[in-house]
């Protein structure tokens, strides 16, 4: 026993030397101050489905993108750590046996032949910068990586190196790699390709395949050999792979709907991901269209569309201008939110207000004549007249007079309440509204007035527009009868298409600015609403821009893109007259404006209910109506549908009605109407 006594001495001593070396170890590696272990990405702008409309830089100018490793082709991830890091899964953030086999070598060869970092320590390097042979550097690298192994994951670490790997001039990360050299995300790499990817990092000036595609090519071939000897990787494969040719150039970055992009980051500049509703390829087209509508015409003309679905509100694609980057254009003004003035664009809206008021119907007939409104004599487009025709036909010519004749009746104070209801902006040049607003004479953007088409083809009701995937859906609110809005639809359906254009039923609306300065056209069917504006960003005139003529082709050329057959329109709602002209009741027959002292002297007035009334809806209790002065017989409409006609009493019992708020019309034998808005409380 005494013989054993000296060695089991200098055992315990050894284990307590040993145990106090870990014990200190420890100590150093808990007290290293790690640097931050988040790394800044650039802002990215992606649609419906993720995939990336717009990227942005970092500060420095570096392209660096955000990517998950769920999001990263698995046969890359395994590439990477095949070729870099085998024991990647299992070491504590240094492999001792990698550093021994480098240390080997390179006495044998009396140089570094291969490395003993592991990817943990590629990583301690590339967040601190700290270079890669000296031995201080080393040394903080070793101590950086044992520390990081015991606050993240392996997982998290690995997502780590795929930010900020270097690939060549200002691009870091995996993602903005996989971009840049195949224009692709990294969830979709090939085997060549996730070959070079690995390869790149390390020695990412000398191997850039745009400027050494020889130097690119052998270091790709060197991972896919180590990938057949390791990786388990089909010789198939990687004979498939080495055909495959190196990138000769860098691409540029995804930049769709520049615009919109740069909108929403200076909405929410904080925010490093915007979701928005648009669809990407579908984005992708429309800018191709809008350029090919410019091409080869006046080098300052532009051009901008938008797709809005009307069902659910959200924005499809938006395009500000023919080319974002074009000085010459003005590419850089977003002329979807421009104000500008809307030419006959909006007499749809005045039309939709002749019918809610009960003066007009689509086969009610009106005047095409000179008229005159104090200094204020409007004209035809063509200067020419064509006496008396239905509504219906007039709409569809896009006629000036008989519209400016409705809005006198209506009163332009109604029309630019009806615009703000709807949610568009309304420019007034003088101030005050005149009936010139019917021919486009007030200004408002390309925005505003896809909500005028957005309602009209939702059947009067009008909601928020959405641009981001979390924007809630918007309450819809009434803005137009159902009636009134079915009947634009019918009458729009019917427009005659452009020349060359196909005959299916698109409802559609063209319109010309003063001056031609600006050439709209704007058309839906039963899911879509397409706008589509063409002018000069300055406000210049362009001599021959007609709606009709530039515009109308281009919107059915954008529908035609949407690669579906039309949605149809809604079916007439209960309520709505489809009759001929001779069938409608007397005072619907013809419109005959009224003199303002008539209308004020003559017309008829609702004595009960009040405008803007609160009725209790009580049951078994009618409700009863009454009417002060006007012509008999009286036609009344509630929300726009005859409720009774031919009376000659002036109280008139309504029936029951459903609560909610509604519109009641009076209209007398001359066409003369009252009406006035009430609210039936449930």
């Amino acid at each position: 026993m005494r013989r054993w006594r000296g060695p089991l001495i200098a055992l315990a001593l050894t284990l307590v030397f040993v145990g106090g070396g870990v014990v200190r170890l420890n100590a150093w590696i808990d007290a290293t101050e790690l640097p931050p272990l988040v790394p800044v990405t650039g802002v990215e702008v992606v649609d419906r489905n993720g995939d990336l409309l717009r990227a942005y830089t970092v500060e420095d100018g570096r392209w660096r993108l955000p990517v998950r490793l769920a999001e990263v082709d698995p046969g890359f991830i395994d590439m990477l750590i095949t070729y870099e890091d085998r024991r990647f899964w299992t070491h504590p953030g240094v492999d001792p046996r990698a550093f021994a086999r480098a240390a080997w070598q390179a006495l044998r060869h009396g140089q570094i032949v291969s490395g003993g970092s592991t990817l943990t320590m590629q990583v301690a390097r590339l967040l601190e910068d700290s270079g890669t042979g000296a031995w201080r550097g080393k040394l903080r690298q070793i101590r950086v990586a044992l520390a990081m192994e015991r606050v993240l994951s392996k997982e998290e670490i690995l997502t780590l190196y795929l930010h900020l790997a270097p690939y060549g001039g200002n691009v870091e990360g995996l993602r903005a790699a996989s971009l840049t050299w195949f224009g692709t995300e990294p969830r979709r790499l090939t085997a060549a390709q996730s070959a070079l990817l690995v390869a790149l990092p390390q020695a990412p000036g000398s191997r850039r395949p745009d400027r050494f595609p020889e130097a690119a090519r052998l270091a790709r071939d060197r991972v896919l050999d180590r990938a057949i000897r390791f990786g388990g990787v089909a010789e198939a494969e990687i004979a498939w792979a080495r055909r495959a040719p190196i990138p000769d150039e860098r691409r540029g970055f995804p930049a769709l709907a520049p615009h919109l992009a740069d909108r929403v980051l200076a909405d929410r500049p904080t925010a490093t991901r915007h979701a928005l509703t648009l669809d990407r390829g579908l984005q992708a087209q429309m800018e191709v269209l809008a350029a090919q509508a410019v091409e080869g015409r006046d080098r300052r003309l532009t051009a901008a569309i938008m797709v809005l679905d009307h069902r659910t509100g959200e924005m499809r694609a938006t395009v500000g201008a023919a080319d974002y980057t074009d000085d010459m254009r003005r590419g850089f003004v977003d002329m979807t939110r421009a104000l500008r003035s809307p030419g006959s664009a909006l007499k749809p809206l005045v039309y939709g207000l002749g019918f809610e008021a009960g003066l007009i119907h689509p086969e009610t007939l009106v005047d095409d004549r000179p008229v005159r409104f104090g200094s204020y004599a409007p004209q035809n487009f063509d200067n020419v007249f064509r006496g008396e025709l239905s509504v219906r036909h007039a709409l569809q010519a896009s006629l000036n007079t008989p519209v400016v004749s409705l809005l006198d009746q209506i009163g332009p104070a109604e029309m630019l309440t009806r615009m703000r209801r709807i949610g568009m902006r309304a420019e007034l040049p003088r101030g005050e509204p005149g009936l010139a607003i019917g021919l486009g004479g007030i200004g408002t953007s390309m925005e505003d007035l896809m909500r005028l088409y957005a309602m009209i083809a939702r059947g009067g009701e009008t909601m928020p527009p959405r641009i981001r995937e979390s924007d809630d859906a918007g309450t819809r609110s009434r803005v137009l009868s159902s009636t009134a809005a079915w009947y634009l639809s019918d009458i729009l359906s019917g427009v005659v298409p452009p020349p060359n254009a196909p005959r299916n039923g698109l409802a559609y609306k063209t319109g010309t600015s003063y001056g031609h300065r600006d050439a709209w056209a704007f058309g839906f069917d039963g899911r879509h609403v397409v706008g589509v504006w063409l002018g000069r960003a300055d406000g210049a005139s362009v001599p021959g821009a007609f709606g009709a003529d530039l515009a109308a082709p281009l919107l059915f050329e954008a529908f035609a893109r949407l690669g579906l057959d039309l949605a149809p329109l809604a079916a007439p709602p209960l309520g709505a007259l489809t009759v001929p002209h001779m069938q409608l009741p007397p005072p619907l027959r013809r419109f005959q404006p009224e003199t303002a002292g008539a209308r004020d002297a003559e017309a008829p007035v609702i004595v009960f209910p009040p405008d803007g009334a609160i009725l209790a809806a009580t049951p078994g209790l009618p409700l009863l109506a009454r009417v002060d002065r006007g012509r008999p017989p009286f036609t009344w409409l509630w929300n726009g549908r005859p409720v009774a006609t031919g009376v000659f009493d002036r109280q008139v019992d309504l029936g029951m009605a459903a609560p909610g708020f509604a519109e009641l019309t009076v209209i007398d034998a001359t066409g003369r109407a009252e009406r006035g808005f009430i609210e039936i409380a449930p």
